[in-house]
């Protein structure tokens, strides 16, 4: 059913927990992951001031993406998963974009994406990409959230809380 599942993965831990049931999904269903990480060199224009050597900054994201996206496809293999990585850079336009065109381009059966869940002001001054993948993509979207703590500890994570479009 879900042969080509797209997985965007950033290293967080809501990231993390989509790539893991990406992998679940594969694994039931004898698929396969293309995971994807968006490298948005746009969010630091103009944050910093003179003297600051942008390029070092740029060239310190696509590093950290190769490693995000290396971690990544380790973990799927590791599960028996296949995996192939892909790093898009981007200048401006939100991951979202990137996201919903890699799905369509590739193209995928599902798109497993983790969500923050914020809610309120964060939401609103943080943005939503995993809303906006909703909203625009053609291919069902799993949403699966991190597990908020609770009382100093994580809640159960061997299954994270999973909305669906």
């Amino acid at each position: 059913m879900y042969g080509k599942i797209l997985v965007p993965v950033d290293g967080s831990d809501a990231s993390t927990c989509g790539l893991r049931e990406a992998i679940r999904l594969a694994k039931d269903q004898g698929g396969k992951l293309r995971l994807i990480h968006v490298v948005n060199e746009f969010i630091f224009d103009g944050a910093f001031g003179m003297g600051t050597n942008t390029n070092d900054l740029f060239q310190s994201l696509r590093d950290l993406g190769k490693t995000i996206v290396a971690q990544a496809e380790a973990l799927a293999r590791q599960q028996g998963v296949d995996a192939e990585s892909q790093i898009i850079e981007s200048i401006g336009a939100p991951a979202a974009d990137f996201i919903v065109a890699q799905a369509k381009d590739w193209p995928a059966d599902l798109i497993v994406m983790g969500t923050h869940g914020r809610r309120g002001l964060a939401r609103l001054a943080m943005g939503s990409d995993a809303e906006h993948v909703v909203r625009l993509a053609s291919v069902p979207v799993l949403l699966v959230r991190d597990v908020p703590q609770t009382g100093g500890k994580k809640a159960r994570t061997d299954r994270p809380t999973v909305a669906a479009r």
